[in-house]
């Protein structure tokens, strides 16, 4: 393969991080198309979904009244329902109708807001699959109550699919490629070898790695307690919001690494077990068939515990 590809790295902000491609080319592919396109793409991501531009279609979803149909573009709307599958299927463990509880912490675009927290922190509320209503067909979406909608943990791993998909239009037969911590890989290495990841260990001061994972044909996501986070009494919480709870994800989970098919599911799922802790997170695991290594912290050490066999159990029963 090394004879029939071009080797090159791309690269570009958005979202506030950047983008990354490590593509084998073949013979005739115009790099600069390809590096536009996928600039495009991610472009194209944060435009409709990102909560920080008040413009975004996502936004323009939220300031719209309770009980009024608004037209999504088919990108959205693909997001918007994987969401609500993803939420459903989990019990509402990962859900995209939290973003006033993330505003409320300070992990949005506002200062944290004691009063809301205390107004919400203890009190469980209606999963956001039951309270959007999506017209797929129609590409519109309606609230039936009042409800933020926040994409943070399932849009990066769309972008990672978009910028797959750009890889599929150029007929490109190797690559890696990322958008912040989410992954999504095809083909191997153009030297043959498989793509390599690093998995991260959850230190809240320095980036080390953990250990690491050949990736084909399939994305990662890593959702984790140690990159943005606030302390209470001594207590450290995630920017991960639990509806059940009205606020952040009980602590003891340093981070979830999830592996699948695309990097919607990977994003999200990563963040549903998170969310659901090491035993019910693990069965979870099992019943989607996704492999995924849960780190716990216990003290000062970490608890490795493992679902699939790209991180050694063999047995789907263990």
């Amino acid at each position: 393969m090394s004879t029939e590809l071009t080797h090159i790295k791309m690269a570009g902000p958005v979202m506030g991080t950047r983008w990354t491609a490590d593509l084998g080319l073949p013979d005739g592919v115009d790099p600069a198309a390809v590096e536009t396109a996928l600039a495009d793409a991610v472009a194209q991501v944060d435009a409709q979904m990102s909560t920080w531009k008040a413009d975004s279609d996502l936004m323009r979803l939220n300031a719209a009244p309770v009980g009024e149909w608004v037209a999504v573009p088919p990108e959205l709307m693909q997001v918007l329902v994987r969401g609500l599958e993803i939420g459903q299927a989990s019990d509402g463990a990962f859900d995209i109708g939290l973003g006033d509880l993330v505003n409320a912490w300070g992990f949005g675009a506002d200062n944290a807001d004691e009063v809301a927290i205390r107004a919400n922190l203890g009190q469980p509320r209606r999963p956001t699959h039951e309270v959007l209503e999506l017209d797929e067909q129609g590409l519109r979406a309606r609230k039936l109550a009042p409800l933020a909608l926040d994409l943070s943990g399932i849009a990066k791993g769309y972008g990672v699919d978009r910028m797959m998909r750009v890889c599929d239009e150029f007929n490109i037969p190797s690559a890696l490629v990322a958008l912040d911590g989410e992954l999504r890989a095809k083909g191997v290495q153009p030297d043959s070898t498989p793509w390599t990841v690093v998995i991260e260990k959850p230190a809240y001061d320095a980036r080390l790695p953990l250990s690491m994972l050949e990736l084909q044909d399939a994305a990662v996501a890593t959702s984790g307690d140690y990159r943005h986070w606030v302390e209470v009494s001594q207590t450290r919480f995630s920017h991960t919001m639990d509806r059940r709870m009205g606020g952040p994800a009980q602590p003891g989970i340093a981070g979830v690494t999830v592996v699948a098919a695309d990097g919607m599911t990977a994003d999200a799922m990563a963040t549903a077990i998170l969310v659901l802790g090491v035993e019910d997170g693990r069965a979870f695991a099992r019943k989607h068939k996704v492999d995924c290594l849960i780190l716990e912290r216990a003290g000062n050490e970490l608890r490795q515990h493992a679902v699939g066999p790209l991180f050694g159990v063999n047995n789907p029963a263990l």
